[in-house]
């Protein structure tokens, strides 16, 4: 019997996945909780293998909850079961920890076949969340538009050297320097080394 607890503060959808997982064959929901405090408090002690949390909790967020349990139960695994698809949510769930992400018009069906392949070593998520993931990982196609020499003085530049170091390593000018930073600014669509060198480690992270 696999164990879950749920972690979602609407009362109808926190009985609905309480009484689909109780329904599914080898499941078992041992808790639900409305908020993140109440389920730092109590999961540690009821030891569940899986987790559904919500994001979009009342003062702490779920990410938050997560990355906290993780710490106290480093093996649980935690699946995100959320509204929410933009970037910055998704990559912050899983930077805490999470290893599942569902959006919540997933049907009952899909939710508990995502909870077998979490059970079993997977790492389900939504179609769009995938995409997201995926696309976050492709490099940006302005990059391919530099030429040689600009992707060797981006790459001085992402290392922190200055344009005076810059010109000297490659033995040219300062001002030849400046010159090819401005075509990477054009080229990039970006208005600062800062914004450029994030470009730049995008493609190499």
């Amino acid at each position: 019997m696999t164990t879950l607890a749920v972690v979602e503060d609407i009362h109808e959808y926190r009985s609905f996945l309480q009484t689909l997982i109780n329904g599914a064959e080898g499941l078992q929901c041992v808790g639900v909780f409305a908020n993140a405090e109440d389920a730092l408090a109590n999961i540690p002690t009821l030891q569940p293998e899986i987790i559904l949390m919500d994001i979009g909790l009342p003062r702490m967020s779920g990410a938050e909850c997560a990355e906290r349990l993780k710490i106290l139960c480093p093996n649980i695994q935690i699946m995100m079961l959320t509204i929410f698809q933009d970037s910055d949510r998704i990559f912050e769930a899983l930077k805490s920890g999470a290893t599942g992400y569902l959006l919540k018009k997933t049907s009952p069906a899909q939710i508990v076949e995502a909870i077998y392949n979490l059970r079993d070593g997977g790492a389900p998520m939504s179609a769009q969340i995938a995409r997201k993931v995926v696309e976050a990982f492709q490099p940006d196609p302005a990059l391919q538009t530099l030429t040689p020499r600009e992707k060797e003085l981006l790459s001085y530049l992402a290392k922190g050297y200055s344009y005076k170091e810059i010109a000297a390593v490659v033995f040219i000018s300062v001002k030849t320097v400046n010159k090819h930073i401005y075509n990477i600014y054009e080229k990039l669509h970006v208005n600062s080394s800062t914004e450029a060198v994030a470009k730049f480690w995008g493609k190499n992270s």
